[in-house]
């Protein structure tokens, strides 16, 4: 069996592709989309089938899905341009006759007025579409994603948020990695959609605490409103609209987008999820 993961060469893709290793997936067995194959010359050294995947060249998501049987979507980072890239990959693996495909979505993404949302939608509609078996994995938030609010905690002593009582289930970006591993090596999967969280759902003062904890010094949150935290965000340089997109995932959060939690992640991984504390620490 051969499973092909794209997007290989990024934060998560290389984590599950360790984790397909450390579950006993042979490097032969194992192929690597990315869009710059030196950017894997470790794995591939290790044996793993390092391939050309660009996104926006669907004739090399033809050649990277030939001969696979399971195939992990990882979803890309341009926005506004991931349905027509996701859709090139879905249409490729129907094409070789893919007998799998696992697709890295968004909480609640058919459901949620959230900004991450439509695009993941659009994805999983197009796979439904497809009729390849598919599982989708809705993945919640990671620890990582507040890598940017410790640094800048660390130097000013704050942490902004107008996310206001929200809570967040937040897991590290590994265990979501080793959910997808799971999931790609065992069988009874096809047809499922998980949402997929941690263990345990903190709100933004706890998240300071935390930050104070790993920082050895004392952070305060401050709360603003959503029109003040876009004001911030515009007198940092960011444009109108980004700041907008910004600003609206907090406001998901406030809404209680990514705040559920029901164990699923911990039950596909076989161990608790990394707790808040343990997946900042790394990242001071």
């Amino acid at each position: 069996m051969t499973i092909l993961v794209t997007a290989a060469s990024g934060h998560l893709g290389r984590l599950v592709l360790d984790a397909l290793l450390e579950r006993g997936v042979a490097p032969a067995d194992l192929r690597a989309g990315v869009r710059r194959p030196e950017s894997l010359a470790d794995h591939a050294e290790r044996g793993v089938d390092v391939v050309h995947l660009d996104y926006s060249d669907p004739t090399t998501a033809k050649a990277a899905t030939q001969g696979v049987d399971r195939v992990l979507l990882i979803s890309g980072s341009e926005v506004g341009q991931r349905v027509a890239q996701h859709t090139a990959v879905v249409e490729a693996a129907a094409a070789n006759g893919v007998g799998h495909l696992v697709y890295t979505s968004a909480p609640k993404a058919t459901t949620a007025d959230f900004v991450l949302a439509p695009e993941h939608k659009a994805t999983e509609e197009v796979i439904a579409a497809s009729g390849i078996p598919a599982t989708i994995l809705r993945n919640g938030w990671y620890h990582e994603n507040y890598a940017q609010d410790l640094a800048t905690a660390r130097d000013t002593g704050v942490l902004t948020s107008s996310a206001g009582d929200g809570r967040v289930a937040s897991a590290a970006r590994a265990d979501y990695a080793a959910a997808a591993a799971a999931v790609l090596t065992t069988d009874g999967h096809a047809g499922q959609v998980y949402e997929l969280a941690g263990d345990e759902a903190w709100d933004f003062e706890t998240l300071a605490a935390t930050f104070a904890e790993v920082l050895g010094r004392d952070v305060s949150l401050q709360r603003v409103t959503t029109d003040e935290h876009v004001a911030l965000l515009e007198s940092f340089g960011l444009d109108a609209d980004t700041a907008g997109f910004v600003a609206g995932i907090d406001t998901g959060i406030r809404d209680g987008v990514v705040g559920d939690t029901d164990g699923t992640l911990s039950r596909l991984i076989g161990r608790p999820t990394t707790p808040l504390v343990d997946g900042l620490r790394p990242l001071v």
